[in-house]
């Protein structure tokens, strides 16, 4: 490996692990693995992404009362009908998953966990179910 790093700087990797009968994989992933990895630069934002107020805006509207139980592709049918366009409808699912807010929107309730009936049998002829499997 030293041998193969030496002679590359002045043959280059290819020709050395040619020459030597070395893979190169192996090469590439010992010096990969000794190398301390950089820290990734952040993603720049396109330059079609929305402003933090256009997010606002279209937040805004997907939360007011008018559209507060309606999806969001419903949302943006009725604001194009209005010759109004905020964002696309997966922008709009964008948004309200960055906001925790990807969820069934229409108020539905929420069953409590019941409480399963448990049959203990005795003795004999005491309890008739059609399942017998749960029976203890």
């Amino acid at each position: 490996m030293v041998a193969v790093a030496g002679l590359s700087i002045e043959v280059g990797v290819v020709g050395t692990c040619r020459a030597l009968a070395f893979p190169r994989a192996t090469y590439y992933r010992a010096t990969s693995m000794t190398e301390c990895p950089a820290e990734p630069s952040p993603r720049p934002s396109p330059a079609r992404a929305l402003s933090p107020d256009e997010r606002v805006a279209v937040l805004e509207a997907l939360n007011s009362e008018r559209f507060c139980d309606v999806a969001p592709a419903a949302v943006q049918a009725t604001l194009l009908d209005e010759d109004r366009y905020l964002c696309s409808t997966r922008t709009m699912y964008r948004i309200l998953a960055d906001e925790g807010q990807v969820r069934e929107r229409r108020n539905q309730l929420r069953h409590p966990a019941y409480a399963k009936p448990e049959l203990l049998a005795l003795r004999p002829n005491e309890v008739w179910s059609w399942d017998i499997t749960k029976l203890k």
